[in-house]
């Protein structure tokens, strides 16, 4: 298959369904020999934040001098965006060898009777058949959807588990109480493995540290550091960190938001423990891993005059994390809301947060057939009584708010990640 066959392949053949489970993603591995047992990897849970720490982590371990690999989910423009090796997207010549690589094994299980592989089990096949072929050093994979049944938790011995901050979403596949969702993460935890934990609510540190303890898995979590912002602009953060066991200061941390701050602090306490299990990284690499870091569509700034900042937040901890940070950074300035969500999300809850830091609101809708329709969300806004634009494309919408924007002033596009793929893609085309 050529590249837009292989896209054809995912989307039109296989589909987008979701159906949990590790049998399918198991026998898949098994016909393709098993890569991800030739690759030392670092697993990535968590409802939000998982992917900025995958970012800052993979920078880092680049600067210390590794081949490293990052894979993650979704992309925001193209398929090619789940697959790096030291920073470099996969090229579509060899993103198109490796998915037929992996459809050859899928239509090899599927002739013996078995269950044919999701698109989300091909794709991550394909991914440590990849990154096995190009012999890297170390792979930082980031988990889906949840964790004890999502495909990338086919991998038996991560050097080291890292769990984000944990929230509600994906209720219909995860549970619908922070508990249920807690256990599901802790799902990566592997026996004798250590595990890091983002500081959070004692209820979701004592279900990972007693999960971690149950498997005698070292225990790790900066629960209490003390930090001390000393800047923090739109050209990132500067930080100071203590602990008994990480003395950082002025760190530099382009990544915007508050939160950003504390995702920081656990990758540090993850470095701590890679430079144990022979991958040593000193602090000037951890430094300027830090400070190279970037992670698109996330509080990412697109365009000045008016300045444009896309952020992927989609579910409502995201977005209460956004509202925390809009306040910070743009207090005093009016802003132009553009907002699509999808009608899975808890959209309500979402827009409550969001609303009230926006002047005007211009309602989209994700590319995407769970997208809510923007005349659903304008009855919110209604009762805000915001002046509101309804244009369903995309690019109209951006279009609308370009023209009822000064110059001064800020254009604020959230709530889907299909939104935002789509609008930087328009974006950085014209």
């Amino acid at each position: 298959m050529n590249y837009l066959e292989s896209i054809h392949y995912l989307e039109e053949e296989i589909g987008f369904a979701s159906c949990p489970g590790l049998e399918r993603i198991t026998n898949l591995m098994e016909k393709l020999g098993n890569p991800e047992k030739k690759i030392k990897a670092v697993h990535v849970a968590g409802t939000n934040g998982k992917g900025s720490a995958t970012a800052m982590l993979s920078s880092i371990l680049h600067e210390g001098g590794y081949r490293t690999a990052c894979y993650t989910s979704p992309h925001l423009e193209k398929y090619n965006e789940r697959f790096l090796i030291d920073g470099k997207e996969i090229s579509d010549e060899a993103f198109a060898q490796i998915i037929t690589k992996t459809k050859e094994a899928c239509d090899a299980l599927v002739a013996e009777g078995k269950d044919a592989p999701t698109l989300f089990e091909v794709v991550t096949g394909a991914a440590f058949l990849y990154f096995a072929e190009e012999n890297v050093d170390i792979a930082i994979i980031e988990v889906g959807l949840g964790g004890r049944f999502d495909a990338t938790n086919i991998i038996e011995n991560p050097i080291l588990s890292i769990i984000m901050s944990i929230s509600l979403d994906h209720t219909e596949f995860l549970g619908n109480s922070i508990e249920q969702i807690s256990m599901e993460k802790a799902g990566i935890i592997k026996k004798s493995c250590p595990v890091v934990l983002y500081s959070q609510e004692e209820l979701v540190y004592n279900i990972v540290k007693n999960t971690a303890e149950a498997l005698q898995a070292p225990f790790y979590c900066q629960k209490g550091a003390e930090i001390k912002i000393s800047s923090q602009t739109l050209e990132g953060t500067i930080f100071d960190v203590s602990s008994p066991s990480l003395a950082y200061d002025n760190l530099f941390l382009p990544l915007l938001g508050n939160h950003q701050v504390q995702n920081c602090v656990t990758v540090l306490d993850a470095c701590e423990i890679l430079k144990e299990s022979g991958f040593p990284l000193t602090k000037n690499q951890i430094r300027t891993g830090i400070s190279s870091t970037f992670w698109a569509g996330r509080m990412e700034i697109c365009k000045e005059s008016p300045l444009v900042m896309l952020d992927g937040a989609h579910n409502v901890d995201g977005i209460r994390r956004l509202a925390q940070s809009v306040r910070n950074y743009f207090e005093n300035r009016k802003i132009t809301l553009v907002l699509g969500v999808l009608g899975d999300k808890e959209y309500e809850q979402m827009a409550e947060l969001i609303l009230p830091f926006a002047n005007q609101v211009v309602l989209t809708e994700p590319h995407s057939q769970r997208k809510l329709d923007a005349n659903k969300l304008a009855n919110i806004v209604l009762r805000k009584e915001l002046p509101f634009y309804i244009e369903p494309e995309i690019e109209n919408a951006y279009q609308k708010a370009l023209k009822i924007t000064a110059e001064t002033d800020i254009i604020l596009c959230c709530g889907s990640l299909y939104m935002i793929g789509a609008l930087r893609s328009y974006i950085l085309s014209i």
